[in-house]
């Protein structure tokens, strides 16, 4: 494998991490040592996943090889997603305009609230009985 033609990125969303990288190849996914279609199941998170190559229309220009820890799988698609995309901007520095417009290249902030003490969850109070 060719040092320069590999591209490596992390992406996170929630509590996902991904470790992603980007060879030159013929489109093949592998998530975890595993196909894609075996990894997730559901349409909607593949697709969440490879909005960064179809919009930029490198879908079968590159072989993703991902490895990904944390969350459920709509976080994973998410880390996914971030990492392809800062894989994709070392890749070519022209792209980022394209996918920082589509909102790809930040990281989505928004995770799980804690549970504060004295509350029965994160805003939930315990039931308040006046008699």
């Amino acid at each position: 494998m060719n040092k320069e033609n590999l591209f490596y990125a992390t992406g996170k969303r929630k509590n996902a991490i991904a470790r992603t990288w980007l060879i030159p190849g013929k489109g093949e996914i592998i998530i975890n040592n595993r196909p894609v279609d075996d990894y997730f199941k559901i349409q909607t998170v593949k697709t969440i996943m490879m909005q960064p190559l179809v919009l930029t229309n490198n879908t079968g220009l590159f072989d993703v090889k991902v490895t990904v820890k944390g969350g459920g799988i709509a976080g994973q698609a998410g880390a996914i997603r971030h990492g392809i995309t800062k894989a994709l901007i070392l890749s070519n520095p022209e792209l980022r305009q394209v996918l920082k417009k589509a909102g790809f290249v930040k990281r989505d902030p928004r995770v799980k609230e804690r549970k504060k003490y004295g509350q029965k969850g994160a805003r939930a109070r315990f039931q308040f009985s006046k008699r």
